[in-house]
């Protein structure tokens, strides 16, 4: 009898050891991601996005940087098109670049605080502690959390989001509506936490003029050599960038063509399509009309662009835009890409279709 006691009791004890040096559940691992967005100060991260808002799914190669406590830098390059934007925070505020045409978007926002994002370390942490009603599962050496979307598009409903056993980096993330059909995906190849990065990283200049690397260097020794290159003889190296600048600037103009959106509203048909002018730019006028009625100008501005807009920033997925005008009044989406200018201008387009027609642009061919 005193031995099948003694034998209960080891299989206890082991059952207890067992237990504690488990994995976490749900409300540990929580508590963990509090504790690590508290203490955040850098990351870089690294991997492929696919958008399937279009007919077409659209892929882009995506490179987050951050640094505390407001820096921010996105790289999203659509390598079908050989285009690359960059999305900046710094102190002077938050910049949508395209540096291949020497085009720069200005904001004024706080973004991202006031707004999440699908590739934002922040941005998954926070729904994933938000929601008291989120699932949780286990798969080999990932943590699955299955949450509400928190993003302006009113069509996502859903996101699931893997992160890695040992140090809770983001390693997928799936983002449904509601009809559980996965509307935007992101696969990180690479992501490391306590990154360092140059003084410079995060200026706007340098960004735009180091657009042609592939990724651009963060070790102080590349740099110095970058900006020797860049600098040696005063005007020369400028010259050089600026002739690149032009010379695709020229090149963008000559491909410039018409892009219609393929997503129309229900009970809505287009009116009509008329060339404008805008000062020195000419551009393409679409006029919508039914159930909705709305406008979208598109123009190619060729002087330097550097707009500053007040309004809220909205996420496009393959880029950002502002919404300006009263809630109830006029309002008007902006954004740009690949050199073109898009605004598209409503009384009464609600604001999750007016994202729904200008993400029906991308992926679409100049005619």
């Amino acid at each position: 009898m005193r031995r099948i006691t003694w034998m209960l009791a080891i299989v206890m004890c082991v059952a207890l050891v067992a237990a504690g040096c488990g994995t976490k559940n749900a409300e540990q691992v929580v508590k963990d991601l509090d504790h690590v967005i508290g203490k955040l100060d850098s990351y870089q991260g690294a991997g492929k996005m696919t958008l399937q808002t279009g007919q077409q799914a659209q892929e882009y190669n995506v490179e987050v940087w951050y640094k505390n406590p407001h820096y921010y830098r996105i790289a999203l390059t659509n390598e079908a098109k050989d285009i690359t934007q960059i999305v900046l925070r710094n102190d002077e505020g938050v910049f949508v670049l395209t540096p291949h045409l020497n085009k720069m978007f200005r904001f004024q926002s706080d973004w991202p605080e006031n707004s999440g994002q699908v590739y934002l370390y922040q941005s998954l942490v926070q729904s994933i502690v938000m929601d008291n009603e989120r699932q949780f599962a286990q798969e080999k050496d990932m943590y699955v959390f299955d949450v509400a979307a928190n993003y302006q598009n009113g069509l996502l409903a859903r996101q699931k989001i893997w992160l890695n056993k040992k140090d809770y980096a983001p390693k997928q993330v799936q983002v449904s509506d509601e009809n559980n059909n996965v509307m935007v995906s992101v696969n990180f190849s690479q992501f490391e936490f306590g990154k360092k990065f140059d003084k410079d990283s995060f200026d706007m200049q340098r960004n735009m003029t180091s657009w042609n690397l592939q990724s651009m260097p963060t070790t102080a020794k590349v740099d110095d050599a970058a900006k020797q290159g860049a600098t040696k003889s005063g005007a020369a190296g400028t010259s050089l960038q600026q002739t690149t600048a032009s010379d695709k600037a020229a090149a963008a103009k000559q491909s410039f063509g018409i892009v219609e959106p393929n997503y129309l509203p229900k009970g809505v048909k287009k009116q009509d399509m008329k060339e404008v002018k805008l000062g020195d730019d000419k551009g393409i006028l679409f006029r919508y009309s039914g159930a909705f009625n709305y406008t979208l100008l598109e123009t190619m501005p060729q002087a330097k662009t550097v707009t500053s807009l007040p309004g809220d920033i909205v996420d496009l997925g393959y880029t950002l835009g502002v919404v300006t005008g009263e809630e109830k009044g006029m309002r008007m989406l902006t954004w740009t890409y690949d050199g073109i200018e898009y605004r598209l201008s409503t009384g009464d387009l609600p604001p999750t279709e007016m994202i729904r027609v200008a993400q029906s642009v991308q992926g679409q061919v100049g005619k």
